[in-house]
């Protein structure tokens, strides 16, 4: 996986600046910059909702790629729980996605958990795992909503 701009100036970062660099290459649709928010590890993994479990960095780059050719994934965080010690950190959110469908944009959601290591690189994601929301999440946001990643 080549080094991202990203690996070299979160060194001293926190998990929150990762996690904030994820969403945000979602949001632009920047497959190295979301790559560069990943563990260098053979291990890393990542759920999409409904998806099967990729393992490694090849896998997981291919899925984003596939993703990031319909365009980007207005993916935002919300109602983050976390969960920290001194080198790892999980954190559980709700992903408010904006999805266009033939009626106009609607509001989709997922629950996700993102898994954080303090590596040598700095504080890098090493598992997120999404699933599809459920109906009560949708409802107390909003009231015509779908559920997707």
């Amino acid at each position: 996986m080549p080094k991202s701009k990203l690996q070299a100036a979160t060194v001293g970062g926190s998990a929150d600046d990762i996690e904030t660099a994820f969403y945000e290459a979602l949001q632009t649709g920047d497959i190295e910059k979301l790559m560069g928010c990943w563990a260098d590890e053979d291990e890393i993994v990542c759920v999409h909702p409904g998806g099967p479990r990729l393992v490694g960095a090849g896998a997981i780059r291919a899925s984003f790629e596939g993703m990031f050719a319909n365009g980007s994934i207005l993916a935002r965080p919300e109602r983050v729980h976390k969960v920290g010690a001194l080198a790892s950190a999980v954190h559980n959110l709700l992903e408010r996605i904006e999805v266009m469908t033939p009626e106009g944009p609607r509001q989709a959601y997922v629950i996700a958990t993102n898994v954080y290591h303090k590596t040598a690189q700095g504080w890098r994601l090493v598992a997120h795992h999404a699933s599809p929301g459920t109906l009560r999440e949708m409802q107390e946001d909003s009231g015509s909503s779908q559920v997707l990643h």
